[in-house]
């Protein structure tokens, strides 16, 4: 299927929304599901469920990893076809399972070895960047579609927001860390994220294929998921960017402030309503929000006005599905009954997916956990398996997913521990190359 996260952001990014109402459908059928209210597991506290759901969800990464390269299959489903991006997201749970117990350094170090020995011998590259799908077997490239068949540069920042995390965790004096943290820099330092100007123009491009060069032709702009690209781009000590290339390709000269309020909050960047959750997520797995400023706004307040806006979006339920409630809620890209979508307030389909709500525990916490509550005690015979949660449900249909995806399954383990200890923040953001490149870019912050 080539309709994951990626493309849908490109539209966002591009086209943006082309108006900011929600418009109700032609016909909404009533549900013949009933919520039981009854609980399906018994109730523990509400920390010992949240670290339930960090093990039961690393399991993904650790026990369905690709048996080869160690990565994460881009779903349950993949067989050898593993993601560059959702790889970068299952690197960033290691530290989190080794501080939680779930195992140990040795275990961790010994499987970020194999990860970043395929990465860098076996997987192909195109000016260092790594393409979104990979054979976790060969490392050659799997087309994502018939003109993506080479690097995709969003993807590799999420891969790099990973490597980076990992690098400052293992600091230890052994040679097996030494080498470690050198493997990660060859290939932190071989992406050359200058060259993806596309002949010096002041803008990043997503993609460049060996056989189809820029034809793909989508400069990344904001306001999406991809801040961590330019952050990273500037911060490279190898191939940088400059301010100019940021300040006219990412903010497009400020054109992406927005300003407005929408379900009773100001929406300071971004398109109407925010668009899917997920663009709060993935740059801030690593930068951390908090007391992040610039000339356009304070980033913490972003995500928390994007979050209360689809919250209070799902609360209201203006188009009455069946379902939505203050416990109830969270729109981001996912599975749907027909294939994928980029839920959110302006494209509901009706659909619920955990991950939107969880990974926003930094932002939400309240509203987050009692959403939490609910998919597991009350939805959980349904929605909770061997990885966690599904990907996505909708009670309107009824509807349950049976799939799990890598993008959606690491950031439910990340930001809860995120919002627990600041685990990933602290160690993301302790790199130095990082803290330059962000000073670089105009940013302030108490970690920089």
């Amino acid at each position: 299927m080539k309709n994951y996260h990626v493309i849908i952001c490109l539209f966002f990014a591009t086209f943006g929304c082309k108006n900011d109402k929600v418009e109700a459908p032609e016909v909404i059928v009533p549900s013949t599901f009933e919520i039981d209210s009854t609980d399906k597991f018994p109730r523990i506290t509400d920390d010992a469920l949240l670290t339930l759901v960090q093990k039961q969800t690393f399991k993904y990464f650790w026990d369905f990893g690709h048996p080869v390269s160690g990565l994460a299959r881009e779903r349950n489903t993949s067989g050898d076809v593993v993601t560059s991006g959702g790889s970068g997201f299952g690197i960033m749970t290691i530290p989190v399972a080794i501080e939680r117990g779930f195992i140990t350094r040795a275990q961790g170090l010994e499987r970020l070895q194999k990860m970043i020995a395929f990465l860098k011998n076996n997987t192909q590259k195109f000016h260092g960047a790594f393409p979104h799908w990979i054979n976790g077997a060969t490392g050659s490239v799997v087309p994502f579609s018939t003109k993506d068949d080479g690097a995709d540069l969003v993807e590799t920042s999420f891969l790099i927001q990973g490597l980076l995390t990992a690098r400052q965790y293992f600091s230890g004096n052994d040679a097996s860390e030494i080498a470690l943290r050198s493997d990660i820099n060859a290939v932190w330092h071989g992406v050359e994220w200058d060259w993806f100007r596309k002949n010096n123009e002041n803008v990043l491009y997503w993609h460049w294929s060996p056989t189809y060069g820029w034809d793909m032709n989508l400069p990344i702009r904001g306001w999406n998921e991809c801040l961590i690209t330019y952050a990273l781009a500037a911060s490279s000590p190898t191939h940088p960017i400059s301010k100019e290339v940021y300040e006219n390709g990412w903010t497009g000269n400020g054109s992406f402030v927005n300003g407005n309020s929408y379900e009773g909050i100001k929406l300071p960047l971004g398109s109407p309503y925010g668009g899917p959750l997920f663009f709060s997520h993935y740059s801030f797995l690593g930068l951390n929000p908090t007391g992040l400023t610039d000339k356009y706004t304070n980033y913490l307040d972003q995500n928390r006005a994007h979050t209360l806006i689809n919250f209070n979006y799902c609360k209201t339920n203006p188009l009455k599905y069946y379902g939505y409630s203050e416990d109830c809620w969270g729109l981001t890209a996912s599975d749907v009954p027909d294939g994928y979508n980029a839920n959110s307030p302006t494209n509901d389909k009706g659909v619920i997916t955990p991950t939107a709500a969880l990974s926003s525990f930094p932002y939400t916490p309240d509203e987050s956990m009692k959403a939490l509550r609910f998919f597991y005690y009350k939805l959980g015979d349904k929605i909770w398996g061997d990885y966690g949660f599904y990907d996505a449900f909708s009670l309107q249909q009824p509807w349950f997913a049976t799939s799990y995806l890598a993008i959606d399954q690491g950031p439910i383990v990340i930001m809860i521990e995120n919002h627990r200890s600041q685990l990933l923040w602290n160690l993301f953001m302790s790199n130095p190359e990082i803290k330059t490149g962000m000073k670089s870019l105009g940013f302030q912050s108490p970690d920089l």
